[in-house]
């Protein structure tokens, strides 16, 4: 019997990925989440951060996402975001550009604590890539 399920992850103009999976690995508002097979049906938020997929042959692809939703029901994951972007195709200047857009908008006056929280969870997601 297969421990894999089927995974997804969409923007609006393309699948960014479609295949079979062992586990995977999401940044939801809740902390950073694991699904295998038969986990049970799930509908979340994407917070900034890196979506790891690990792959039914034993290879890891990662994503960076800035935000999305989730769906988790009979063995099939959908991920549904306009930001989901392979790690393999981040070019640095888009990184820099990231950067200084958020660091930006977090010295601006009139930001609220929802948009404080989701910019810094972009910062350490950058961070966190190190390209």
């Amino acid at each position: 019997m297969s421990d894999t399920f089927k995974i997804e992850i969409i923007s609006p103009e393309r699948i960014i990925f479609s295949g079979e999976t062992k586990l995977v690995t999401i940044p939801s508002y809740e902390g950073d989440m694991g699904l295998l097979k038969n986990h049970i049906s799930i509908i979340t938020f994407l917070r900034p951060g890196k979506i790891k997929v690990l792959k039914s042959e034993g290879n890891l692809d990662e994503f960076f996402v800035e935000d999305g939703t989730v769906e988790f029901f009979n063995d099939h994951l959908t991920i549904l975001s306009s930001s989901a972007i392979n790690i393999k195709e981040i070019k640095k200047d888009f990184l820099e550009n990231l950067n200084k857009d958020i660091s930006e908008a977090l010295s601006s006056k009139d930001i609220n604590d929802h948009d404080r929280y989701i910019l810094n969870h972009k910062l350490e997601a950058i961070k966190e890539l190190n390209i």
